[in-house]
């Protein structure tokens, strides 16, 4: 079966709640669909469910409370060592498959970090210095870094981050024992200190995940990430996930995954994954016309390795980092044909790169005009900044 860039484009409308007539009923609908939402930048996380949402006046306060009230939703580091706004039912396979390793990983450097300090700062000191972090948390209740590491002198001591680098930081110990504590689910992250775009978060005590087979765990995240994100290739699975390429191949096997034909080679499906039109899966026209604004790091412009089929290369050095990031991004249709941002003075502006005709361009200003509208009383700073982003903002 061969599937086309335009099959995977109507896919994408109605799989990533991006045509007008599939948007959410709710942000926890949009994080389950998605797998869950890019949050290293934290007003991505907002964002990202505006541009999916139907009622998008309540997005800010149905993200507080499936946040912080009634916990339907978790803020936690899982693929590719970055933080995402998962569902909770989901979070502890999500910990199995992938969130374990990461922590093993981190502790690793961690601890590497401590032995440039001093042999006394070995496993046995950075243990009973989470300890301590942890008697502290419980006895302020919900804190952030600075309360919690104010009350423990050992988390007051400092480690060289990314030594010889031209980012090479000085940071307390503490920043690094609660991040550790976060990815083993011994604490959580509560509340953000400042707003919606903040980055800094309280943390609470947490009762820690249960223990799942990673082999069942990574089948089960394989096959979600398909029926949201298929086809995808053994490369897109791998890159998403962060996963070693056996443990793809492991689990692609594990939910019998279908082969299909891309433009960029072999690809999977999930096995009910049978029809190139997947009518299945949709409820509105595939030729409903769309255009959204995406933030950076979207789970759409972040969604897959191999992204030719919905962003010409040739826009790439504009619209990405060097890192590989996806700033904001216009799209039409299923392609990205341009970049926005906001302005210190609240103006959303934009600028497309490829020319789709009056409707698209039309479509995309009506678009800005929501968005700005909705950010009136905000202001939007791009955390990882493209060339194209820099230029609307000079």
């Amino acid at each position: 079966m061969r599937i086309s860039v335009a099959d995977r484009r109507a896919r994408l409308a109605v799989r990533h709640q991006l045509a007008p007539s599939c948007r959410a009923k709710s942000v926890e609908d949009t994080a389950e669909r998605l797998v869950g939402l890019h949050a290293t930048d934290s007003a991505s996380v907002v964002l990202s469910s505006w541009a999916r949402s139907a009622d998008r006046d309540c997005v800010t306060s149905g993200l507080d409370q499936a946040l912080y009230a009634q916990r339907t939703l978790h803020r936690m580091h899982c693929m590719r060592r970055t933080l995402f706004v998962v569902p909770t039912h989901l979070a502890p396979v999500l910990h199995a498959s992938t969130t374990r390793d990461v922590a093993a990983r981190e502790r690793a450097g961690v601890l590497k970090l401590l032995a440039a300090t001093g042999p006394e700062r070995d496993a046995a000191w950075l243990a009973a210095a989470e300890d301590a972090a942890l008697a502290a948390l419980r006895r302020l209740g919900e804190a952030g870094t600075l309360e919690i590491t104010a009350e423990v002198p050992e988390l007051q001591q400092t480690i060289v981050m990314s030594p010889g680098k031209r980012y090479e930081a000085i940071q307390r110990v503490g920043s690094a024992v609660l991040r550790l504590l976060a990815m083993d689910g011994r604490v959580r992250r509560s509340r953000p200190i400042g707003g919606w775009t903040s980055g800094q978060f309280r943390y609470e005590v947490a009762q820690e995940p249960p223990d799942i087979d990673p082999d069942h765990a990574r089948a089960d995240v394989v096959r979600r990430w398909l029926a949201c994100y298929g086809p995808g290739t053994t490369d897109d699975v791998k890159w998403w996930t962060g996963w070693p390429v056996k443990d793809v191949r492991k689990a692609l096997a594990r939910i019998g995954a279908r082969e299909v034909d891309l433009e960029e080679g072999t690809g999977w499906v999930t096995p009910d994954d049978a029809d190139t039109s997947d009518t299945s899966d949709m409820d509105a026209d595939t030729e409903e016309p769309w255009a959204a604004l995406l933030p950076t790091l979207d789970p759409a412009t972040m969604g897959w390795k191999h992204r030719d089929w919905y962003v010409d290369p040739a826009l790439r050095p504009q619209l990405y980092d060097t890192a590989g990031n996806g700033g904001p991004t216009v799209w039409w249709n299923g392609e990205i044909i341009g970049a926005w941002a906001q302005r210190a003075d609240g103006e959303v502006v934009w600028r497309l790169l490829v020319d789709r005709g009056t409707e698209a361009r039309e479509a995309v200003r009506a678009e800005a005009h929501n968005l700005q509208t909705w950010l009136a009383h905000h202001r939007y700073t791009v955390r990882y900044s493209t060339p194209l982003t820099r230029e609307l903002t000079a």
